[in-house]
């Protein structure tokens, strides 16, 4: 069924949908997947693409927080390491074990940090990724060939999980859909309808892409908007207070040879008390985060020129090589929706405001989620359902996802290989490939994308511009801007001849992403873009 089709059958205003969930973020999408996957009918609409905001721009990485242990927060870890464990048996083809090693760089570093961390494995039990254990100053430097070695004792190894958000939450929408769920982006929710008693009977919304207006019934409305909980809020009550607060986390991308190798480093306590981290991720290295608070929620946050120094900076510390400003291929920001601070708190330290998650449900039933982290998306899901249900006297049905296997599952994808990501989808990839071998060309030298990645985007993903492909569903804006900046135009073109589009928007496109990725830049861009073939393809 086409957009179209689904828009379509949403104007048909005589049924009323179980749920309807607002916003296609990792909590969104994973409301979405719990309900439909326990039988509920439901309808979930994200106002721009799936992850366009906070979700696409983690730290890429499975794990229980070992900043919250040293913070006390042992309730936390324990539930986002159970939450890595399924998430890694329920989508093995993206989540993958990650070795880490903290430097110790003081004489006792090395065995306090051993202690923490093999608090970190019993915590984690059975479904633990590995054991934690000390090294030598030989073992460390084997491990990370670039680590500084100036002053090193040795150090520890430890295990997390590391993901693709953005291939996670493609991943999650189709295992939504699979189950039977209607799940659009581009859809904007403009209001909240209510019944003769007050209480909230569905939303009413518009199509960003085409202009149509239409009201979806339903007998519970979840808001997972995420970062845009309090706008929805207001829907309800326009005289709600604020419940979520922004804070903004940078991640810079830099080549591979900055570490040497596959294993990451952890910086325990920078600077500012925060973890920092530089971990290999597709063939290039995330540095990252900072925990900067900030006043506005905005689509498009842009790094401050203090936080890109702050990780240059802190990074340099702990490796050879000093990365410099012309080194960052890629620098991205995304906002936190934090819990707002309690009155006489300090508001500027927003990485001690809590991360667990919170359900709320209003006097009209409107049931809102917020906080929270990716790792915990599926718990969130389950809290939010069960408690969507108690309020609304929906029919009780039992959650399943502990054991779902998420669409693409696959068990040991070789990860030497690109498409990986696809899980079982990459064999349907090749199949497109074999029969029209033109569409297993190359986009950009530097990347390893092909045509029928944006053909299967278009045709399976949802993807309908060209930051939608080279954003989310390729990664190749966050991993070299400028080599995605290059493939705008040859993907513009693969595009429009898959939605029928004229030159008009092949040129609104390209200039529309061009402007946007630029912000993805520390330096100058200079076009390069690789000479088009003959045709759309």
């Amino acid at each position: 069924m086409d957009r179209k089709q689904i828009l379509g059958k949403l104007a048909d205003n005589s049924r009323t949908y179980d749920f309807a969930v607002i916003g296609g973020g990792a909590t969104g999408l994973g409301v979405a997947v719990d309900a439909a996957s326990r039988g509920y009918s439901v309808v979930m609409l994200e106002q721009h693409d799936f992850t366009k905001a906070t979700s696409s721009r983690s730290t890429k990485l499975v794990h229980g927080g070992v900043r919250y242990l040293a913070q006390g927060n042992v309730g936390l870890v324990v539930e986002a390491l159970r939450e890595r464990g399924i998430l890694k048996d329920n989508a093995p083809h993206l989540v993958k074990d990650q070795r880490f090693v903290i430097g110790a760089y003081r004489w006792w570093e090395k065995w306090f940090y051993t202690i923490g961390l093999t608090m970190y494995d019993i915590l984690a039990g059975k479904r633990g990724f590995g054991r934690s254990l000390p090294m030598s100053v030989k073992k460390v430097e084997k491990e990370i060939p670039r680590i500084q070695r100036k002053g090193l004792r040795g150090g520890i190894v430890y295990h997390d999980g590391q993901f693709d958000d953005s291939r996670l939450a493609i991943n999650l929408m189709q295992t939504a859909v699979d189950k039977g769920a209607i799940v659009l982006n581009y859809v904007k929710v403009t209001g909240l309808l209510k019944d003769s008693a007050g209480k909230v009977s569905g939303v009413t919304a518009v199509d960003q892409l085409e202009g149509g207006k239409f009201t979806v019934k339903a007998r519970s409305v979840i808001n997972a908007t995420g970062i845009f909980v309090d706008e929805i809020l207001r829907m309800d009550d326009p005289t709600a207070a604020d419940i979520v607060r922004p804070s903004q986390g940078v991640h810079l991308i830099v080549d591979k040879s900055f570490l040497g190798g596959d294993s990451a480093i952890m910086i325990p306590k920078t600077s500012d008390g925060r973890v920092l981290f530089v971990v290999p991720w597709h063939d290039k290295v995330i540095l990252g985060t900072t925990d900067t608070p900030l006043e506005e929620f905005v689509l498009e946050p842009r790094a401050l020129p203090e936080e890109i120094e702050f990780i240059l900076k802190t990074a340099g510390q702990y490796l050879d090589r000093q990365p410099t400003r012309e080194d960052v291929l890629c620098v991205y920001a995304g906002l936190r929706p934090l819990a707002a601070p309690k009155p006489g708190t300090d508001p500027t330290k927003t990485k001690e405001l809590s991360r667990s998650h919170k359900v709320i449900v209003s006097d009209s039933n409107l049931v809102t989620i917020t906080g929270g982290k990716w790792t915990t998306y599926r718990d969130m899901a389950e809290d939010t359902i069960d408690k969507a249900i108690e309020a609304t006297g929906i029919e009780k049905k039992k959650c399943v996802t502990r054991k779902l296997h998420i669409h693409g599952y696959k068990k040991n994808v070789d990860r030497s290989n690109f498409r990986y990501v696809y899980g079982s989808d990459e064999d349907k990839i090749l199949a497109m490939e074999k029969q029209d071998p033109q569409l297993a060309r190359r986009l950009h030298p530097r990347l390893q994308n092909t045509v029928s990645e944006v053909v299967w985007a278009v045709r399976n993903e949802q993807a309908h511009t060209v930051e939608d492909v080279l954003a989310r569903r390729f990664r190749a804006l966050f991993l070299d801007a400028r080599a995605a900046m290059d493939m705008a135009p040859d993907v513009a073109r693969i595009m429009a001849g898959e939605l029928g589009k004229d030159q008009k928007w092949i040129d609104d496109q390209v200039k529309a992403f061009n402007e946007d990725a630029l912000g993805y830049l520390l330096v100058p861009y200079t076009p390069q873009s690789p000479p088009a073939e003959k045709g759309t393809r």
